[in-house]
Formats: C-alpha cells, structure tokens, sequence
C-alpha cells in the first residue's frame, strides 16, 4: 500500500517558486529522507505534507485520500520538529499523552499508549519531570514520544537532531533507526547532513532548488549518481573533480572519483603536492594539489606519516571513475 503520493505539487510564496513539480511515491512502512542543502525547499515540502502550508498547485494523497483541504490535525501525521516543542509546565507524561488527550481518547488509552511509547523509548523513570530537568536528547525522545502515542499513518521528522551535540546525535539517529524497526512505520526525515541520510534512508530524496534531482536507496545514490550535483553532495569526504588533471579527457567534461578510490602509485595517473593532512586516527585524509592547480582529497584507512609538503603520485582504477559533460549530467567514460 501507498502511504504518500505527490503529484505535480508546486508551492510559490508570491513571485519565487519554492517547490516546482514535486512527483514521489512513499510506500508503507519506507523511511524516506529528503536531503538537500540550505534552501533547496525540503522543510517546505514536509510542511506542505503536513498542511502547515497549502500547495499551490498538485495533488497530495496519504494512504487513500486527497489530503490537499484536510486540515493538519485530520491528515493522520504526527510531527517531530527540531525545537522538541514540549510544554514546560507539563510532566512527560503529560506531554506525551496531551494529543490523546485533546482528541477525546479514554484515560485507559491515553495511559496504555504512553506506556507503551514510554518503554519504547527507555523514558519510565522520566515520566514525573518537566522538560526543563531532561537533557537535549531526553527531551528529543519525549517529542517522538508525543508522536508515537498518535499511531500515525505517517510520521514527519524536521530535522530532529540539529540540536545535539555529535555523540547524541549519533546515539539518536541509532534509536530512531531501531524505532522505525519496531513500529514497521511509514517514515519521512529532513536533514541537510548526508550521514544521517546515508545512515537512516530506505529511500533518499535529494533536492535542489525546489526540484528533485534523484530518488533512490542510499548505495544506489552513492554508487550511480545521475549528475554532479548528486556525486558530491554525498560521501565524506566529498567527490573529487578534475578538469585539467587528468591526461586524454576531453574539453568540457569533469572526471569524478571519490577520496578512497586514490592511492599511492609509481605509475598513477596524477601528480601533485601535499598540502594539508588530516590525522583522524582510522583514517587519513591529505588534500593535494596537483601539478595543473586542482585540489583534491586522498583517504586513506588506517594511520599514515606523509608529511605536508611531500611529492605524490596518485593512481585509480578507471571503472571507479565517473564522468559528467558541461551540463553536470553523468555520461559514459571519455564521451566526445
């Protein structure tokens, strides 16, 4: 069963056109993530999803029904913001069970759900605080907390995570992860970061622009990207691209290829001088400058001593490569 539709949506807010031809089919029990950077319109669409915002033109469907004049609150989402949005004089438990609360639900389920979102979630022993005696993360599951007791058809995440500091965001994205796992859910996130994207997506969307570059599973995005855009928005560090660098290409196209695909070769095909190393324990990264006034970065695994300055000769196996015309589309290797 479909749990979203989008066909031809477009959003404009007077004379700029935010969203344009938006057509993605989310499936039940998916996690989608919609990824792009600053601007490309993707917390716009999630809240045209929700009805925060109208469509100005398409047509949107959750589960069986045209939703496009359905009010937020009728739509069957429940919504995860950035912010947690909890009520500070509210207990957790209280948080938690307010929708149910004010959608008329008994005592008895209101109490049934909450515990059972409650245990989920690893927050009983919280339940009696307020917001303001949790930690950045206790607060974050309280607000998921809030959504699961709802029984969604489809939960929307808003970047859920930026608020945290890097150990709670990992330890987050691992539980939202094991949630979706358990609840066999119909999922859709919005993160500007392309780990969480690669690390959580059963499906990625990646925007630009208001338009939608590729949709596809996170090694599929990785492994064939349509066009340049897509190639260096995701992996980290990001595609390399070269122009000049390498001998026999052809003038307007770019040759790709990722940091962990270059090595150290007698016989490799550029050349060049260390500039910069990143020492990052497990890996190494060195950014190179090569002979022709590229910058380009080499990872390494494992700990490696070249020093900044050193003369490197770098090699990769062609079928690694990838090649994009001066549109930015991908194209086969060394096309006239």
């Amino acid at each position: 069963m479909t749990a979203l539709k989008l066909e031809n949506v477009n959003k404009s807010f007077g004379p700029v056109h935010v969203l344009k031809d938006i057509n993605l089919t989310v499936e039940e029990g998916e996690f989608v993530v919609f990824v792009g950077p600053s601007g490309c319109g993707k917390s716009t669409l999630l809240r045209v999803i929700a009805g925060l915002e109208d469509a100005t033109s398409g047509t949107i469907t959750i589960g069986d029904e045209v939703v496009n004049t359905v009010p937020p609150a009728r739509r069957g989402i429940a919504m995860v913001f950035q912010s947690y949005a909890l009520y500070p004089h509210l207990t957790v438990k209280d948080n938690m069970g307010l929708g149910l609360k004010q959608e008329g639900q008994s005592k008895e389920v209101v109490e049934e759900r909450v515990g059972k979102a409650s245990a989920m979630l690893d927050l009983d022993k919280y339940l009696a605080r307020r917001p303001s005696e949790l930690s950045g993360g206790q607060r974050q599951r309280v607000a998921i907390g809030r959504a699961i007791v709802r029984d969604p058809k489809l939960f929307l995440f808003d970047e859920p995570l930026s608020n945290l500091d890097a150990a709670l965001r990992m330890n987050t994205r691992v539980e939202i992860a094991a949630l979706h796992r358990t609840l066999s859910a119909s999922m859709i996130y919005v993160t500007h970061d392309q780990i969480e994207a690669m690390t959580l997506a059963d499906k990625i969307v990646v925007l630009r622009d208001g338009r939608i570059e590729q949709v596809g599973s996170p090694m599929d995005l990785y492994n064939n990207p349509a066009n340049k855009f897509v190639a260096g928005f995701l992996g980290s560090p990001s595609m390399n691209f070269l122009a000049r660098s390498v001998a026999g290409l052809p003038a307007g196209q770019t040759l790709g290829i990722r940091p962990e695909y270059l090595s150290f070769r007698d016989d490799g095909q550029i050349s060049g001088e260390v500039t910069h190393v990143e020492r990052l324990g497990g890996d190494t990264n060195l950014l190179v400058r090569t002979d022709q006034g590229e910058t380009l970065t080499v990872r390494l695994f494992g700990q490696d001593n070249t020093p900044v300055g050193a003369r490197v000769t770098l090699g990769y196996n062609p079928d690694d490569a990838f090649y994009f015309d001066a549109d930015d589309q991908r194209i086969l290797p060394l096309a006239a």
